[in-house]
């Protein structure tokens, strides 16, 4: 019986359009070779990246999951970052922004399933990989069993993992997978691996546990997938393009990207496989996303697909975000991730988007796809160019094979017949490749209530509608089609749309046409139910949207997106977002009515039985200009009356830091507390008036810089370091690193008397653990030598003065305008002066307010753009709202639009924007800034 109703709850999550599992009853998961199986139902698992903890907004993060579900991903993998959940030992914050109880709650009820990632380390590019800065100062090797390391580590493992543990699938949740450790290759630590997992299942994690391995199986022992401290299911990071997205033409020069078979009694896990890039050469996102665009896309995950076999893949990005406050480690990337994903940073679709959802609608349409063998190809073509790869189910006998180029790189179109031996018989048939694409071509499959022989056209979805078929097919525009399907006797064939040739012989219709524009063909009797057959190119498929009702699901054509589907009595309710035009739904016959959110759309019945209407144009959005500048000057600290005596004392003679300072006393800032963002010093000593020079060393992480005055004047600046010259364990310590050389001015020394050395450092996050050796991750930040030609000095140190409650440990540093509220909405700036385009050297503040009055019941994702070119001499800190939503400048990166998340900013209502302008000379300052929207549309949530 409990079996009975197992079978029942998939079968209604199904026809529901939710993963069965996904907010049903308590489920079991397990696998074989070929799947995972939840209630021993095979699935195929495709699932993308999301990191939560890069969209500040949590009722955004349901658009974002709903838009993944929405193009057939069927799971979200998630890191569970411990930076951002622990400003220091002992204390933990899973509130506000960091509730990631309703971000799992939230993907449940998008229908998905979660890969629960909660590290410890989990790199991403995240200041520290996501080890909290405090962990620099703990004793023993980070990732690894060192007692200091894992009295830290198990701390957060035991905050972290009840929490994964109340949303198992195993207990009616969403996640199916725990994910220990990320890309631990480079460490042999066993027990570490195993002590992770072991602290996992006492906390009650029992879904089945994996690790990711990057990349191309490289292994961090040689028994890794099957000695002490191995996983379950272990998987592979595969990244077959490079990080340099200037030259979008480069294709795969890291590898073949084949994911690996890694032990023969588990699927072929592709854990994360290449969706984007970070930019390394500064190109901006947009020539990442067209260097791991479409054709990308077609060519290596269906060539994993079908060449490896693999069944769980998981995709890295597929929505980016944003390294708000201090979220990123300084060596990579700059305030946008958004990785050139399909899902942009503003939340917008991309082609990259449609083909995730051509290739996530036949994954989730295709059953036998879950359970294949490699066999010999049946389909040879005649064109030496091109060439194929098969599997197909030992159950069915279905047959999946990938045509494709002989020579990646190939350019060119190339023509072949295939001559297919397919279940149901030899046929020839034409077949066309484009360059860099490749085609998943179905034999052998009983599609629904059809029998399909083969087809040179791609399947993207099928479904039971109204007591028929509908099947959408698709190919490369102007390439030639043929579908052959079996039937008992002569079915009537009639073309609804386009130029589709039909004939029947020994048993087969023959369906020839052209991947044109749509075409639609009708085909009844014959011994089967009735087929609406939907034929066109990828432009056309991308156009549809498939959702579950109680009824069964629905076919929609022609809104941006589809978030969910409902049917009550005559009416097919949608919650979708529109931008103005046709709209088209294939339901039941009892439907004949269409509402989207709380419009009625008239319809009209078309010849193919689906409704017609159209739907209105979202309504102008009208942003206001930026004016009324206030500005105002800080860097009291500079001054030598200031007053320090509450400062820190830095007075530390030894450190546990790995890097020996260049002088004394020690000045890390992490050693005193201060982790994130700038940090001021102030140096006291007692001049002999001989003093000619002030020597400094700084390590800040690429991009940071530092400022210097004495007594306070103004001497200039240099730029941060590192300590070593990659800042990995394999390079030698730089023996110089950030230097800066200041000659005293004539007359500023006091001989005899106090004077001050004040020093601004702008430190930009800290390095991941990559390596897993403290030589990197523990490479100290902040000054690493100070002298003035051999004179005593005792030095204060003042940074962030303590976590902002509702913003977290990574929104501030320690600016004067910081830790006095300049950056909050509610500072009083009254007083302060209109705004100059000069800036003097040192830190200026810049606010002005603004009233927004978006039309509601639409998104219009609102952005800040900065005009003109960027100086290397000036860096920005933004402040929206008191959120510090991102850096500008010359030297930081190529950005010149942030994103202002709705949830941070007032849609209806006043906002404020605060801009920390650090000058290095004196300069002219940003501008002109503007606002402006990425896109605009109606919607339904």
């Amino acid at each position: 019986m409990r079996r009975l109703l197992a079978v029942f709850l998939v079968l209604l999550c199904v026809l529901l359009g939710a993963p069965a599992g996904v907010g049903a009853a308590a489920h079991e998961v397990t696998y074989d070779r070929y799947s995972l199986k939840v209630d021993g139902e095979r699935l195929v698992l495709q699932s993308a990246e999301f990191h939560y903890f890069r969209l500040p907004s949590p009722e955004l993060w349901r658009d974002v999951l709903e838009k993944f579900r929405a193009a057939g991903f069927n799971a979200v993998s998630i890191y569970f970052s411990w930076a951002y959940h622990s400003p220091k030992p002992g204390v933990y914050d899973f509130t506000g922004v960091r509730d990631v109880d309703r971000l799992l709650r939230t993907a449940r009820q998008a229908g998905l399933y979660v890969i629960a990632r909660p590290g410890p380390y989990i790199n991403a590019e995240s200041t520290g990989g996501g080890l909290p800065a405090w962990v620099k100062t703990v004793p023993g090797r980070a990732r690894s069993s060192a007692p200091g390391y894992q009295a830290a580590y198990r701390e957060w493992l035991h905050r972290i993992n009840p929490i994964i543990a109340r949303h198992q699938v195993t207990g009616g949740g969403p996640v199916i997978l725990y994910n220990a450790e990320n890309e631990y290759q480079v460490n042999t630590d066993a027990a570490y691996m195993q002590d992770i997992q072991d602290q996992a299942r006492a906390d009650g994690i029992d879904v089945p546990i994996t690790t990711n391995d990057c990349c191309d199986a490289g292994s961090w022992s040689s028994t890794w997938a099957t000695g002490p401290g191995a996983v379950q299911i272990p998987g592979v990071d595969d990244y077959p393009q490079s990080f340099e997205c200037a030259d979008p033409g480069v294709w795969g020069p890291w590898g073949e990207g084949l994911t690996e078979r890694l032990r023969d009694d588990i699927p072929v896990f592709a854990a994360e496989y290449q969706a984007g890039a970070i930019d390394l050469g500064n190109a901006g996102y947009d020539k990442c996303r067209e260097l791991t665009g479409p054709a990308y896309m077609k060519y290596f995950y269906k060539n994993n697909l079908v060449t490896t076999g693999a069944t769980m893949f998981s995709y890295y990005m597929g929505y980016g975000g944003t390294n708000w406050g201090w979220l990123a480690q300084p060596n990579d990337v700059y305030t946008s991730y958004d990785y050139g994903a399909a899902i942009t940073e503003a939340r917008q679709l991309t082609p990259k988007y449609d083909e995730f959802k051509r290739q996530g609608y036949f994954l989730e349409a295709v059953a036998p796809l879950a359970k294949t063998d490699p066999i010999t190809s049946p389909a040879a073509p005649d064109n030496p160019a091109l060439t194929t790869t098969a599997r197909a189910n030992p159950d069915t006998g279905t047959q999946f094979v990938l045509v494709k180029h002989a020579d990646r790189a190939a350019t060119g179109t190339d023509d072949a017949t295939l001559d297919w031996a397919a279940p149901d018989g030899r046929h020839r048939v034409p077949v066309r490749v484009e360059g860099r694409d490749a085609h998943v071509l179905v034999a052998g499959y009983d599609l629904g209530g059809q029998r399909l022989v083969l087809s040179t056209s791609e399947i993207m979805t099928h479904a039971l509608i109204g007591g028929r078929d509908v099947a959408v097919l698709y190919g490369t525009a102007g390439s030639p089609g043929a579908t052959i399907l079996r039937y008992g006797s002569r079915p009537a064939v009639k073309v609804l749309e386009g130029d589709v040739r039909a004939e029947y012989t020994g048993g087969d219709l023959h369906l020839d046409y052209t991947h044109d524009g749509p075409a639609r063909v009708l085909v009844t009797g014959g011994g089967r139910r009735p087929l609406l057959l939907l034929l066109g190119t990828d432009e056309t498929a991308a156009g549809f949207w498939r959702a579950g009702t109680g009824a069964g699901p629905v076919l929609v054509r022609g809104t941006e997106l589809v978030r969910s589907a409902s049917v009550s009595g005559d009416t097919l309710r949608l919650a979708a977002d529109t931008a103005g035009g046709p709209v088209e739904v294939f339901a039941g016959p009892a439907v004949r009515r269409l509402r989207i959110g709380a419009e009625d759309v008239p319809v009209t019945r078309t010849p193919s039985g689906s409704l017609l209407g159209a739907t209105r144009a979202a309504e102008p959005v009208r942003l206001p200009a930026l004016t009324a500048w206030r500005s105002r000057a800080e860097a009291p600290e500079a001054a030598p009356g200031f007053d320090d005596s509450r400062w820190t004392a830095a007075d530390h003679t030894t450190t546990i830091s790995p890097h020996p300072p260049k002088t004394l006393p020690v000045l890390y800032a992490d050693d005193y507390g201060y982790h994130y963002g700038n940090v001021w010093y102030r140096g006291h000593f007692t001049a002999a008036g001989s003093e000619t020079r002030i020597d400094l060393n700084a390590v800040t992480g690429l991009r940071g810089n530092y400022l210097v005055w004495l007594n306070g004047r103004y001497l200039g600046s240099a730029a941060g370091g590192v300590e070593a010259d990659s800042g990995d364990a394999s390079t030698p310590p730089n023996p110089d690193p950030g230097p800066g050389h200041f000659d005293v001015p004539p007359g500023v020394l006091k001989p005899g008397a106090d004077n001050v050395i004040s020093v601004l450092v702008a430190n930009m996050g800290h390095n991941d653990d990559w390596i897993a050796d403290d030589l990197r991750f523990k490479q100290p930040r902040g000054l690493v030598a100070a002298s003035v030609g051999g004179t005593p000095i005792s030095w204060r140190v003042q940074g962030s003065p303590g976590t902002d409650p509702l913003r977290g440990p990574l929104n501030n540093g320690g600016l004067y305008g910081e830790r006095t509220g300049w950056h909050l909405p509610t500072y009083p700036d009254k007083s302060w002066k209109t705004a100059s385009a000069e800036l003097a050297p040192g830190v200026t503040w810049l606010r002005t307010a603004f009233r927004l009055d978006l039309p509601k019941g639409q998104d219009a994702p609102v952005g800040l753009r900065f005009g003109g070119e960027p100086s290397p001499a000036y860096r920005v800190q933004i402040f929206l709202n008191g959120w510090n939503v991102g850096q500008y400048g010359g030297d930081i990166g190529p950005q010149r639009d942030f994103v202002l998340p709705a949830g941070l900013l007032d849609e209806h209502g006043t906002n404020t924007i605060a801009l920390a302008v650090t000058a290095e000379q004196p300069v002219t300052g940003p501008g002109p800034i503007t606002l402006f929207t990425y896109g605009n549309v109606r919607t339904t949530r």
